[in-house]
C-alpha cells in the first residue's frame, strides 16, 4: 500500500496534501478537519449510560477519540480535542448529558444521541473534565504512532491501550481532587463523593472513574483497531481502481 510509507495518515491518503496547492488553502483544509473530527466526537458523546454509582457516564468518546488520533495524527488530532473542549468551554453543548439528564440518581439511564442532551461548561466544574483533557493526550499519541504506519499494523491495539490508558491520568487525579476537596457538583446539594459508591477517596476514584469502564473500554479499542485497517483496505482499493 503506497499511501503508507512516510508520516501520511489515513485522511492525507484520502486527500493528498501535494494536490493542495496554497497554504492558505492547507490551512483551512485541515481546521475544516479539525471542525469535523470534533464534532464526530461530540457525537459519540451523546451514546451515553448512566451508571448508579458514579457521576460519569459511559460514552462512545474513547472509540471516536482513537479514531481521531488515528486518522488525522498527532497535530490535527490533539488540535480536534483542543477544539472540541473549547466548544464545550465556550457554551456549545458538546459535551456527555449530565447525570440528570441520563435518569434520577441511583438509577441506570441511557442515551442515544437524540433528542440532543448535550452540555457544556468550564471543564474544570465537570467531574468529567480531566478526562476530556486526556482525550487530547490520547489522540496526539495514537496519531504520533499512526505516522508510523502503527494503525494498520497487527501490534496497533498497544497503542490503543497505552492511549486510552493515557486517558484516565488527568481523568482520576481531577476526579480524586473533587472527590478529596468536597466539590459540589453545579445544581446539587450534596458533594460529588455522596453520589459516588466507596469508603474512601482513592475507592470512591477507582470505583467512580475507572473501574465501571474497563470493559467497555476494551470493546471500543477493539472497534477502534477493527475500524483503521478496514478504512485504509477501503482507500487501498479505491486508489487502485483510479489507476
Amino acid at each position: 500500500m503506497r499511501a503508507q510509507s512516510g508520516n501520511v495518515v489515513l485522511i492525507d491518503a484520502l486527500l493528498p496534501r501535494r494536490h493542495i496547492d496554497s497554504i492558505v488553502t492547507r490551512v483551512l483544509t485541515d481546521a475544516a478537519l479539525m471542525f469535523g473530527f470534533a464534532w464526530f466526537v461530540a457525537l459519540s458523546a451523546q451514546i451515553a449510560v448512566r451508571l448508579p454509582w458514579t457521576t460519569v457516564p459511559v460514552t462512545g468518546q474513547t472509540f471516536a477519540v482513537l479514531v481521531t488520533g488515528g486518522a488525522l495524527g498527532a497535530r490535527r488530532g490533539a488540535g480536534a480535542l483542543i477544539l472540541y473542549a473549547l466548544m464545550g468551554i465556550f457554551a456549545i453543548p458538546v459535551f456527555a448529558p449530565s447525570t440528570g439528564a441520563l435518569g434520577l440518581t441511583g438509577e441506570w439511564g441511557f442515551r442515544f444521541i437524540f433528542p440532543w442532551l448535550g452540555t457544556s461548561g468550564d471543564i474544570w466544574n465537570l467531574s468529567s473534565g480531566g478526562y476530556i483533557v486526556g482525550f487530547i493526550l490520547a489522540a496526539y499519541l495514537v496519531g504520533r504512532f499512526a505516522e508510523r504506519a502503527w494503525d494498520r499494523k497487527p501490534w496497533g491495539v498497544l497503542v490503543m491501550l497505552a492511549s486510552n490508558a493515557l486517558v484516565y491520568v488527568p481523568g482520576l487525579l481531577w476526579l480524586f481532587y473533587l472527590i478529596s476537596s468536597g466539590w459540589v457538583p453545579l445544581g446539587a446539594s450534596q458533594p460529588i463523593g455522596e453520589f459516588i459508591a466507596g469508603s474512601g477517596t482513592l475507592d470512591k476514584t477507582l470505583k467512580g472513574g475507572l473501574y465501571p469502564f474497563i470493559a467497555g473500554d476494551l470493546m471500543k479499542i477493539y472497534l477502534a483497531t477493527v475500524t483503521l485497517p478496514f478504512a485504509w483496505t477501503l482507500v487501498d482499493r479505491f486508489k487502485r481502481s483510479e489507476e
